[in-house]
C-alpha cells in the first residue's frame, strides 16, 4: 500500500521552480526521492542552486516562459539533464496583475496570459512527446480560487485560471487512454509573494481569513501532499479533476 504514495525515482519538471509555491513542489518531490529539472528565470538560478545545491538529483535550466523559442529549448535540455524522459511536468509558474477592467492593459492582459495559460499548453504538449510513447505521465497544474470565481480587479488572472480547469479536462479526455494522469490542485489563499499586498492590508486579510472554516491563511507547505498524491500511482484513476485546498473556504 505504501508504494502507492511513492515518487522515489521519477522524473519532474516544475516550472517557476523559484516561486513560492514553485520552490516548496521542488522540495517535496526531491526528499520523495524524485529527480526534479528546475525552471525559472534566468535571474532565479544561482538562488535555486544555492538552495538546492545539496541535492545530486536536482537540475536547474533558466526558461523565459513568455519566449515560445526559449520554452522548447529548456524543456529540450531539462528532459536531457532527466536522462532523456520524463513522468511528471508540474506548470508550477504563475504571475498576477491587478488593475480595474477599464484601466487594464493589453500589455498587461496579454503577460499574464502568456504565463499562465500559454506556457502551460506549450509544456504540456512538449510533454506528450515522452508521456505518450510511454504509456505514462502525471501532469499537474495550479488552478485557483478565482477559477471558481471572477475575483475584483483580476480579469487577467481569474480568466487565465478558469481556463487551467478546462484545459485540464480537455488534456485528460485526450490523454487519458495513453495512461497520462492530468489534474490541477486549485489553492485557496496561500501566504506567498504574489499574496503579499493582500496581507499587508489587515481589512482583506481578516476578511478573507474570517471565511476560512479552518481559521488560517495556508501556506505552501499545506499543498505538498496533494501535490505528491497526484504525482504517484495512488492518483491513477483521477483524470480532469481539480482539488480545492483551501482550508474549505469554497465551502462558504
Amino acid at each position: 500500500m505504501q508504494d502507492l504514495f511513492t515518487v522515489s525515482g521519477k522524473r519532474a519538471i516544475v516550472t517557476g521552480a523559484a516561486g513560492g509555491i514553485g520552490s516548496v513542489f521542488t522540495r517535496a518531490l526531491l526528499e520523495a526521492g524524485a529527480s526534479v529539472a528546475m525552471l525559472d528565470m534566468d535571474n532565479q538560478m544561482s538562488g535555486l542552486r544555492q538552495v538546492f545545491g545539496g541535492y545530486e538529483n536536482a537540475f536547474s535550466v533558466s526558461c523565459n516562459l513568455l519566449e515560445k523559442g526559449d520554452r522548447e529549448r529548456a524543456f529540450e535540455e531539462a528532459a536531457a539533464k532527466l536522462g532523456g524522459g520524463l513522468d511528471i511536468l508540474v506548470n508550477s509558474a504563475g504571475v498576477q496583475r491587478r488593475g480595474h477592467i477599464e484601466e487594464f492593459t493589453d500589455e498587461m492582459w496579454e503577460f499574464v496570459l502568456e504565463i499562465n495559460l500559454n506556457a502551460v499548453f506549450s509544456m504540456t504538449r512538449m510533454a506528450g512527446k515522452y508521456m505518450i510513447p510511454a504509456r505514462y505521465g502525471k501532469i499537474i497544474n495550479i488552478a485557483s480560487m478565482n477559477s471558481y470565481f471572477g475575483g475584483t480587479n483580476v480579469p487577467a488572472y481569474a480568466s487565465s485560471k478558469g481556463a487551467i480547469v478546462q484545459l485540464t479536462k480537455a488534456i485528460a479526455n485526450e490523454w487519458s487512454r495513453y495512461g497520462i494522469n492530468a489534474n490541477a490542485i486549485a489553492p485557496g489563499f496561500i501566504e506567498t509573494p504574489m499574496t503579499s499586498d493582500m496581507k499587508e492590508n489587515k481589512e482583506i486579510y481578516e476578511y478573507k481569513r474570517g471565511r476560512i472554516p479552518y481559521g488560517r491563511w495556508g501556506t505552501p507547505d499545506d499543498l505538498t501532499g496533494t501535490l505528491l498524491f497526484l504525482c504517484s500511482a495512488a492518483s491513477d484513476y483521477l483524470c480532469g479533476v481539480t482539488i480545492p485546498v483551501d482550508g474549505g473556504y469554497l465551502c462558504k
